[in-house]
C-alpha cells in the first residue's frame, strides 16, 4: 500500500515538492503542484471545520445542561466521525491538530455567542477540553444516553 492510501495529506505535501522540482517540456509543474497542495490545504481546512461545530457543542452541551438535546448529541457524535476519518485517511494531520485545535476553538466560540445567550466573558479564553476528550466518543460522560 503506499502513501496515497495510508496518508492522503502528507502525500500532497510530499507531491507537491517533488513537482515544484522538476521541469518537463510542457508540463506546468508550479502550478500542478500548486492545485495538489491546496487539496492537502483542503483536508486541513475540512478537520478544522468540523472541530468548529464539535468545540462549540462541547461547551453548550457543558454550560448550558438544561439546554441539552439530541440534536447536540448527534452533532458531537457525527462531527467527531468526520474527524476520526480524516484522521484516518490523513494520519499526518495528528502532528497539527493542536494548531488546528487552538485556531478551532475561536470559531466555536463564535458559535456559542451567536447561538445562545452565554456573555463572550463567561466563556473559557482556552480551550477547555484536551485531544484525547475531544476525539472521545463516550466524553462528556453519559453523552451516549437517550434525552426526551
Amino acid at each position: 500500500m503506499g502513501l496515497y492510501q495510508e496518508d492522503f495529506y502528507r502525500w500532497t505535501v510530499e507531491q507537491s515538492k517533488l513537482l515544484r522540482s522538476i521541469e518537463l517540456e510542457g508540463l506546468d509543474s508550479k502550478n500542478l503542484a500548486e492545485e495538489i497542495a491546496s487539496l492537502g490545504r483542503h483536508e486541513r481546512k475540512e478537520l478544522r471545520t468540523h472541530f468548529n461545530v464539535l468545540l462549540g457543542h462541547l461547551l453548550k452541551w457543558d454550560l448550558l445542561p438544561q439546554e441539552r438535546s439530541k440534536l447536540w448529541q448527534v452533532t458531537i457524535d457525527s462531527e467527531r466521525r468526520e474527524i476520526l476519518w480524516i484522521l484516518r485517511d490523513s494520519p499526518s494531520l495528528k502532528d497539527n491538530l493542536n494548531e488546528i485545535i487552538n485556531d478551532s476553538y475561536g470559531a466555536a466560540l463564535y458559535l456559542v455567542i451567536l447561538e445562545t445567550s452565554i456573555d463572550s466573558k463567561d466563556l473559557p479564553k482556552d480551550c477547555p477540553y484536551t485531544i484525547e476528550q475531544i476525539l472521545d466518543l463516550g466524553f462528556p460522560t453519559g453523552i451516549d444516553k437517550d434525552l426526551d
